[in-house]
């Protein structure tokens, strides 16, 4: 007999990111700040004194006190991960068992239901508004009568680029019995994380990323923090060398780097703000045609007609952002590479 794949994995397609070769991709939330010359200079120096035939430290030590230290929290409370996607494939597999129900939220991060589907969990779905905001009173109440021992959702959101205040995460928090992950990959450039908080409650975890406001997408880091309970247990169930030694090494460089870790997110927010303003003047000349959201992230988030049209009218003139049905994402970018998606954009949307 010939062997056959489960039926969980058997249909499965590999991640598929855009490929090819544009001059402008604002597709993936990356930064588009570069690491000064002064600061590569730094990482050089540290990676080549690492002993690179000995396993990384299991606990990332190093790392987690530049973490603690840059986000004002107890490193103890920190664990790193390669990438918060490995956090919440790992979170997912060892607090959900076979069975347990997952809340997640739409419009939101797709991966996140993958990886319940993957610890063969039930996936559960509230629905946002028509405008993406969340009505927390529905979504508490739907996490009660699903039963959630879960809820994981991103906050600021990818896609919608919207965000939930804090008096309404803490509301969510505490009328649930349910473990609350949430994703906070884009709270840098917004003012209601609760990372502050984290050791108030027995049922939260948030999870951060140092790809969107840092410019370390490349070295694959991301980190959990909760209280210790939690954490004790999510050190236990990682792999024991889950973040190599140049990513240890490198994060820690940079994360000692605040000041310039802060101008960046200014840097970013004002980019963000100036194609905000741009794409919302054509907004006003488009009316019945597009709706921009308002953004508390790196990236804009538009409803359009025809959007496929206008996304591979944007593909044809070098300009790569991210296809969601009846929306683009669009990743802000340096002036030059906002300004040329300006140009292609409003040329598409003409069509």
């Amino acid at each position: 007999m010939a062997y056959r794949l489960n039926e969980k994995i058997r249909d499965l397609k590999p991640y598929d990111p855009i490929s090819g070769d544009f001059s402008v991709r604002l597709d993936a939330n990356e930064s588009f700040l570069p690491v000064p010359q002064k600061i590569l200079q730094k990482i050089a120096e540290a990676v080549i004194l690492a002993s690179y035939n000995r396993y990384p430290d299991p606990l990332a030590k190093e790392l987690c006190q530049s973490l603690g230290e840059y986000y004002h929290v107890s490193p103890d409370l920190v664990t790193a991960g390669n990438g918060s996607d490995e956090l919440i494939s790992i979170i997912c597999s060892a607090f959900l068992m076979k069975g347990d129900t997952m809340l997640t939220l739409s419009p939101d991060f797709s991966m996140y239901r993958f990886y319940a589907s993957i610890a063969e969990a039930k996936s559960k779905q509230y629905f946002k508004k028509p405008d993406m905001t969340i009505d927390i009173d529905q979504l508490i109440a739907a996490a009660n009568a699903s039963q959630a021992k879960m809820i994981l959702f991103s906050n600021p959101c990818n896609p919608t680029s919207l965000g939930l205040k804090r008096e309404e995460v803490r509301r969510l928090i505490t009328s649930v019995d349910a473990l609350v992950v949430l994703d906070e990959a884009y709270m840098d450039f917004w003012e209601e994380s609760m990372l502050d908080e984290v050791e108030n409650y027995d049922n939260l975890m948030i999870l951060r990323t140092c790809s969107k406001a840092f410019g370390m997408a490349g070295i694959r880091l991301g980190f959990a923090v909760a209280n210790r309970t939690l954490t004790n247990a999510l050190k236990a169930v990682k792999s024991p060398y889950n973040v190599n030694t140049l990513t240890q090494r490198t994060g820690s460089v940079i994360l000692k780097e605040g000041q310039w870790l802060r101008s960046c997110i200014e840097e970013i927010k004002s980019s963000r703000d100036m194609l905000s303003e741009k794409m919302s003047v054509l907004e006003n000349n488009y009316s019945q045609r597009m709706h921009v959201y308002p953004s508390v992230t790196n990236f804009l988030f538009v409803k359009i007609a025809q959007a496929e049209e206008v996304y591979r009218e944007l593909l044809k003139s070098g300009v790569a952002v991210r296809y969601l049905g009846d929306f683009l994402r669009i990743t802000t970018g340096t002036k030059e590479e906002n300004e040329k998606f300006m140009q292609a954009f409003e040329k598409a949307i003409r069509l």
